[in-house]
């Protein structure tokens, strides 16, 4: 958990009323709404039980939720796999993998998080997770062609 501390009382109390339960391990708030809520929160590799926690960037705004909820609804992974290139789309991974691995001792014995985005190693499981770590500055095709999709625009290449 190097250099990640708990939050603070009020981004603790704003991310539980987000996620409908307290965060189970600690976390900081990364990206911010207009009105300074809490968007995006940036989760230690591990849980407060050292359980791994292989989703880094989570996107926590309600009305984002809601609306990559409906996009993954309507087929929105399918779509976006076939859209983004794939070497691009796992160098993502492999970007989101080394820079959650680096918060990590490597001599610590403990279960370690694995995979890229949303723990996985290829392709694409959570257009949530993408979405969150694009907000957060990632290089992530997915990502963006997320933020395209709800602006409306047409993604290009």
């Amino acid at each position: 958990m190097a250099g990640l501390a708990d939050s603070d009382d009020a981004d603790l109390r704003a991310v539980t009323e987000q996620l409908g339960h307290p965060p189970r391990g600690a976390f900081q708030v990364v990206v911010r709404d207009v009105d300074g809520r809490p968007l995006v929160i940036r989760n230690a590799p591990r849980l407060h039980d050292d359980t791994p926690m292989p989703t880094t960037y989570w996107l926590t705004g309600p009305q984002q939720v809601r609306e990559v909820g409906r996009l993954e609804s309507m087929g929105g992974v399918n779509q976006a796999e076939a859209a983004v290139d794939s070497t691009e789309l796992q160098a993502a991974h492999d970007r989101y993998a080394a820079e959650r691995e680096a918060e990590l001792r490597s001599d610590d014995g403990v279960p370690r998080p694995s995979g890229g985005v949303a723990g996985t190693r290829r392709g694409v499981k959570c257009l949530h997770a993408h979405y969150a770590y694009f907000l957060a500055g990632g290089d992530d095709p997915v990502g963006r062609w997320v933020d395209q999709q709800l602006r409306g625009a047409t993604p290009g290449p």
